[in-house]
């Protein structure tokens, strides 16, 4: 006998059921699920362990990397481009910042162009002088004109006798994702498909160059969740399919062509589990179409961080939340990742926080080595049973969208959206009530900081918005911590701060409780924190508060004490402040009789009932979006 199964033989098996048992008696009467299950916005029952019973069904486990059904990745090994976007006004600068990038461990280069009016072949060549395309992957998002950009292309590689087989990259066009956003297209939606034939048949001559990239990432920049997300971005990809195949497009060439683009947001181990359903389920859908080549069901996936979880405020966070962003990406076997810089909310990205985006990537390859072992999460119970669920419920969204129609009549008839906006206005109200925490803007803010003088409000609050004359309602793409950044500059802005008063008294435990639960639930909006040592009486408090002359007075002691306390010190104030109880005390109703108006506590709507305060306190200021 080995050494190894001598001391395995000496901890005998231990079965699910013991392992529950255990976990309730060391919960002593509490309820199991109310404790331990996670229920995720996706309508997830996550449980606190897994085991290998969990998988035993589950048949892509059993599959290796590079295999139909792509679950595990499409690679043998874990490598992804390391993409930077550059905006293309002079093509001549932009030139010169690729070249200077690519010196610095990019390997995927993204241009954007925003004037169609500027494209030509002279340019181009401008743009590509010095740079050697076989080498990285080269992409392309044009505002318009995308046939031309593809034509440009081919006659400047041409011309460098460069190999065009050996060309990656895209040139991303999307018109129903527009659509989508915009709310028109400046073209009839049939008009816009029938280009888009036309652009893949432009590009036959480079194979390996996608022209369709459905953008996937909209839908959780407008508030999805990971559901929501994928099942859109599959049903938008299977309507390109039906609607190019109906042209005349080959599914192999139509699959070859399309590309995805997902956002990666904050929760790591689901975003991981996306990637990897993602695969699984468009697989299926290419499948359905018979292809002549497995090969083409595999989904070519650009990750970008998210914008909806970035703030304003407290910016250098961001970084934070990029680095597991990226980290999720990678680990689920992203293609390309795009990590924006931390300031791209609210300002144009300067060189450092260019540097700091690339180097997030950079560490992850060469520090960490994410790129040298295929699918890390595989066999893992919980990312394999992660995996799953979003699969199926991923899936069933999928073909209630099938049975509308498909994703343009669904569009039309507003289902995408309301599902979509469903699902933001859950996360917009659980952010208000801190369920959903963005530090540094609805829980633990920085008291003393300023905004960043290169913050750019219009930029910031820069919500995709309908001119009128729509075809379709359009996606509303808006970030999460808006409403709460709108509040604390109109406190910024405002002629006087207000200022409020934390009167500590009473049971130790709980006045700093409370005092720590009052400075940062009005720190969210950027008032004055008048904080004091713990006063032995309401009278010493109150004396000393009225003398400090703040906007508001929050009283912090336990709730035994506030039967007493509270109406004393509300006499005392004699209108002079607001005077707040921080708690929802048995005695509450007594002390509304005795006059008391306002409370706070944990079950308190954070942003709405600082915005009550804020008219209280005479701020007027409008942040307008």
């Amino acid at each position: 006998m080995k050494e190894d199964e001598k001391l395995f033989g000496q901890f005998p098996p231990v079965s699910t059921k013991e392992w529950l048992d255990k976990i309730n008696t060391d919960l002593k009467g509490a309820d199991f699920t109310k404790k331990m299950v996670w229920k995720t916005n996706e309508g997830f029952d996550v449980m606190p362990f897994y085991r290998s019973e969990d998988i035993k069904e589950m048949k892509h486990p059993k599959t290796v990397p590079a295999d139909f059904p792509f679950v595990r990745g499409g690679k043998r090994d874990n490598t992804w481009f390391v993409r930077q976007n550059i905006e293309v006004g002079s093509y001549r600068d932009a030139n010169l910042k690729a070249l200077e990038i690519l010196m610095k461990g990019i390997d995927s280069l993204g241009f954007i162009l925003p004037d169609p009016e500027k494209y030509s072949v002279e340019e181009f060549k401008v743009l590509l002088d010095g740079i050697h395309p076989e080498s990285i992957e080269l992409n392309f998002a044009p505002e318009g004109k995308a046939r031309e950009v593809v034509q440009y292309l081919i006659t400047v590689l041409k011309s460098r006798g460069t190999t065009l087989k050996n060309i990656r990259g895209a040139v991303e066009a999307d018109p129903l994702g527009r659509l989508m956003v915009n709310g028109k297209l400046c073209v009839p939606v049939k008009d816009g498909l029938d280009y888009l034939a036309a652009l893949i048949n432009d590009s036959a001559e480079l194979p390996n160059l996608r022209v369709l990239q459905v953008n996937a990432a909209n839908f959780s920049n407008a508030g999805a969740d990971i559901v929501r997300e994928l099942a859109f971005a599959l049903s938008l990809g299977n309507e390109y399919l039906s609607q190019l195949t109906d042209r005349g497009i080959d599914i192999d060439t139509a699959a070859s062509k399309t590309g995805f683009t997902f956002a990666i947001g904050s929760n790591y181990f689901m975003e991981i589990a996306k990637l990897r359903a993602a695969r699984l389920l468009w697989a299926a859908i290419v499948k359905a179409y018979n292809p002549k080549s497995l090969s083409v069901c595999r989904m070519n996936i650009l990750s970008v961080t998210s914008e909806w979880n970035k703030t304003l405020y407290d910016p250098y966070v961001n970084l934070l939340r990029t680095q597991t962003e990226a980290m999720s990406a990678t680990l689920g076997g992203t293609d390309t990742l795009l990590v924006l810089p931390f300031d791209t909310a609210f300002a144009k990205p300067d060189a450092f926080s260019e540097r700091i985006a690339r180097n997030q990537q950079l560490l992850l390859k060469e520090e960490a080595h994410f790129d040298k072992v295929a699918d890390p999460g595989s066999g893992s119970y919980y990312i394999e049973n992660l995996t799953q669920l979003i699969a199926d419920a991923a899936w069933k969204l999928f073909l209630e969208v099938e049975e509308k129609g498909g994703f343009l009549e669904a569009l039309k008839s507003g289902f995408i959206q309301s599902k979509v906006e469903e699902m933001a206005s859950k996360r917009r109200s659980d952010i208000s009530k801190r369920k959903e925490v963005f530090l540094g803007t609805n829980q633990y803010p920085n008291l003393k900081e300023k905004l960043a003088e290169k913050a750019d409000l219009k930029r910031a609050f820069a919500s995709e918005k309908s001119d009128g004359g729509t075809e379709v309602t359009p996606l509303r793409i808006a970030r999460g911590a808006e409403e709460f950044e709108k509040l604390r500059l109109a406190v910024d802005t405002a002629s006087k701060r207000p200022s409020v008063f934390i009167l500590a008294t009473g049971n130790p435990a709980m006045r700093v409780a409370r005092s720590q639960f009052a400075s940062n639930f009005f720190g969210c909006a950027g008032y004055r924190i008048i904080e004091k040592d713990p006063y032995k009486t309401v009278t010493e408090g109150m004396t000393a508060a009225l003398e400090a002359k703040p906007d508001i007075i929050v009283l912090c002691s336990s709730d035994e004490e506030y039967a007493t306390l509270a109406p004393e010190a509300f006499k005392m104030t004699s209108g002079k402040a607001i005077f707040i109880v921080a708690g929802a005390p048995e005695c509450m109703d007594d002390l509304k009789k005795a006059g008391i108006e306002h409370f706070i506590n944990i079950r308190s709507n954070v942003l709405d009932t600082l915005k009550q305060f804020n008219k209280l306190t005479g701020v007027t200021a409008q942040i307008k979006g």
